[in-house]
């Protein structure tokens, strides 16, 4: 069974939550998702992948067409935040920062606090789960920036930084990206839902 959705002018995170409901309602073999942005074809990429389709792209001018299959039955992942049995489950924390400096007052000191920050997060250990980016938080992740070696060694360790899609396109910083997924609203609320803890700057 095929499925085909046309998400052509639909700003995030529309083409996920339109994918979503038809994966809910009708577990298609195979959909076909239309998008016009590179935000909305990696966002749709990623959540059909998380959903056990396998995934390729067709480009056609401005137009990309996100093509998910599934031909076998595949068991679902366990739901996150679920302990093995036998293990106690760790703490989850969130931290969303929605700036690329601290404070308010000397610029030159909040991107120095900003980045003393991100380096003092890893003594969070395990239970640091997500970073999220909006804003003028998406900047911290651009190629030029100071704080790529403090993410990548963070991303390395197995924290999940998701970057704004949205707020890259708005800034014309997508192609910029460095570290991180590109993500949207439906993913950030998700994470806010699962976490223990949430920390916002």
């Amino acid at each position: 069974m095929l499925k085909e959705i046309d998400c052509r002018g639909l700003a995030c995170p529309g083409p996920v939550l339109r994918t979503k409901d038809i994966l809910e309602q009708d577990r298609p073999n195979t959909i076909r998702v239309t998008v016009d942005n590179e935000a909305s074809k990696q966002n749709v990429k990623r959540f059909l992948e998380s959903q056990n389709y396998n995934v390729t792209i067709e480009i056609e001018g401005s137009l990309s067409h996100v093509i998910g299959k599934n031909e076998s039955t595949i068991p679902s992942p366990p739901e996150q935040g679920t302990a093995e049995k036998g293990e106690a489950a760790e703490e989850k924390i969130v931290v969303m920062l929605a700036t690329d400096r601290m404070g308010f007052g000397n610029e030159e000191l909040g991107k120095k606090l900003v980045l003393n920050f991100l380096g003092t997060l890893k003594e969070m250990g395990h239970s640091l789960w997500r970073l999220i980016l909006v804003n003028n938080g998406v900047k911290l992740t651009i190629e030029g920036s100071e704080a790529l070696p403090t993410l990548r060694e963070l991303e390395q360790a197995g924290v999940d930084i998701l970057v704004c899609g949205t707020c890259l396109t708005f800034f014309d910083l997508l192609d910029k990206k460095q570290v991180g997924q590109t993500t949207n609203m439906l993913d950030v609320v998700t994470s806010l839902q699962l976490a223990d803890k949430v920390i916002n700057i």
